[in-house]
């Protein structure tokens, strides 16, 4: 009997033992999960990309198609004037050649004109062009390649123009959404007053009435200015990156990085470094060595050959005549053609006529670029002025109405305003943020516009 109840027991610890591990292992293999998610959960999102404004533009740069097409262009226009300036130098090609003619029973052919039944011919042939014409077309693809050089220029400052204004929207489209976040506050904060001020007896339910619309106004306002922040910051992605779902944040501030000059030195810049200018003065130069190219057609031209090999009846250097006497087959020859045009049909005279409508074509576009530029120049230093002056006076003016709004909140505490007063001074304070980032940035758009004419940024 004591033996079955010591049996008994050891079953029962056994069985405990088992279920107890059994429990432990289903315990460790539910947390296993949850131990999973939480290292999960823990890694999160790379940190955003930080975009000053220099590299902004040097990433809109690396990816715009306009510039891009600019560029292949300039390098196209390059080609074209070696491939013309190759029309003026020395051409060696070799010619290898045999010709087999029918005999007639004597060294000679049955043709005359062959030399023979067997003909060989491997010789090199030297051949110069020398026209005016040639060397005028020569001189007008060079100029054409700088003229190229000069409009990639032009994309390019253009790029920078769209790359600083779309910068410095998002930027005031931020500053817009943290003030529109504050207005909301200050809205319903002045709701908070108002309630307070109906339930202790102080105000009327129409003041409570005013602070719920001026708190629908603005929830309006922000999802506006949310949505607006979201379009530049798509805006401004599409121009600097491959892919428009990047995760970036932007540090620079335009309106407060770049400098006005001074009017002299912006027009001495621009005399300098306008491409615009450089661009058109190089077409006309350009049409103008057409023009001599086109008149190049009256007056006579000149090839010359030169050839060096063997014209033989035998392949080899030298070869045996039937007297026994050798003879050497390699030797040169050359031959000086003078090309006279005699008559046209009228088709020179009708180059030089269209030669010379693209030279007054080109002198009109540079008499039109150099009064573009002078008023241009007067034009965008007027709009960064302006903008300059308008950012000090509504920087003062949001100073001021946030001051109004502080001092008209504290007379409606004391119940001598009314809730109007207090919506209106809310609704300066806006109005006056926003047209004070709005000036920002036109003042940023107005100066890289006018980095167009100067060069500099």
């Amino acid at each position: 009997m004591r033996r079955l109840s010591k049996f008994l027991l050891v079953f029962v610890g056994l069985v405990w033992l088992l279920t107890g591990l059994t429990s432990a292992g289903q315990s460790v293999t539910s947390a296993s999960p949850m131990a999973s998610h939480s290292l999960f959960a823990q890694s999160g999102p790379s940190s955003p990309l930080r975009i000053t404004l220099a590299n902004a533009i040097a990433r809109a740069k690396a990816i715009n198609p306009q510039l891009e097409t600019a560029k292949v262009n300039a390098r196209i226009a390059a080609e074209q004037a070696v491939q013309a300036r190759a029309m003026n130098l020395p051409n060696v090609t070799g010619n290898s050649q045999y010709i087999y003619t029918q005999g007639n029973g004597t060294p000679a052919a049955r043709y005359i004109a062959n030399n023979g039944v067997h003909e060989y011919i491997a010789q090199t042939n030297v051949h110069q062009d020398v026209s005016g014409a040639l060397f005028f077309r020569y001189r007008s693809s060079a100029i054409l390649a700088a003229a190229a050089r000069d409009k990639a220029a032009i994309a390019e400052r253009g790029v920078v123009v769209t790359v600083v204004h779309s910068y410095a929207a998002l930027v005031a489209a931020n500053e817009k959404v943290k003030s529109a976040e504050g207005t909301l506050k200050a809205a319903r904060q002045f709701l908070s007053i108002t309630r307070k001020r109906e339930k202790n007896g102080d105000a009327a339910h129409a003041d409570v009435v005013k602070a719920q619309i001026q708190v629908a106004d603005n929830q309006t306002n922000l999802q506006s200015m949310q949505l607006a922040q979201q379009q530049a910051r798509i805006a401004l992605a599409l121009l600097i990156f491959r892919r428009a779902d990047r995760n970036y944040v932007i540090v620079d501030d335009p309106a407060r990085m770049l400098q006005l000059p001074a009017f002299v030195r912006a027009a001495q810049e621009a005399r300098a470094h306008d491409p615009q200018v450089d661009a058109a003065r190089k077409t006309e130069q350009a049409a103008h060595k057409s023009l001599m190219a086109a008149r190049m057609g009256y007056l006579p031209s000149l090839s010359l050959d030169y050839y060096f090999g063997i014209d033989a009846n035998q392949f080899a250097t030298e070869s045996t005549l039937d007297t026994g006497q050798r003879i050497r087959n390699l030797g040169y020859s050359a031959v000086a053609s003078l090309n006279v045009p005699l008559f046209t049909w009228g088709s020179t005279h009708s180059k030089v006529k269209v030669a010379r409508y693209k030279q007054q074509q080109a002198k009109t576009a540079l008499s039109y670029a150099r009064r573009l530029r002078a008023g241009d120049l007067k034009l965008f230093y007027a709009q960064a002025s302006t903008a300059r002056r308008e950012m000090k006076i509504r920087r003062r003016a949001t100073a001021e109405a946030v001051e109004s709004r502080k001092l008209t909140l504290m007379r409606y505490k004391a119940g001598l305003a009314t809730a109007l007063e207090v919506v209106s001074a809310e609704s300066t304070v806006s109005r006056e943020r926003d047209a004070w980032y709005n000036a920002e940035t036109q003042y940023a758009t107005a100066l890289a516009n006018l980095a167009t004419l100067t060069g500099n940024l």
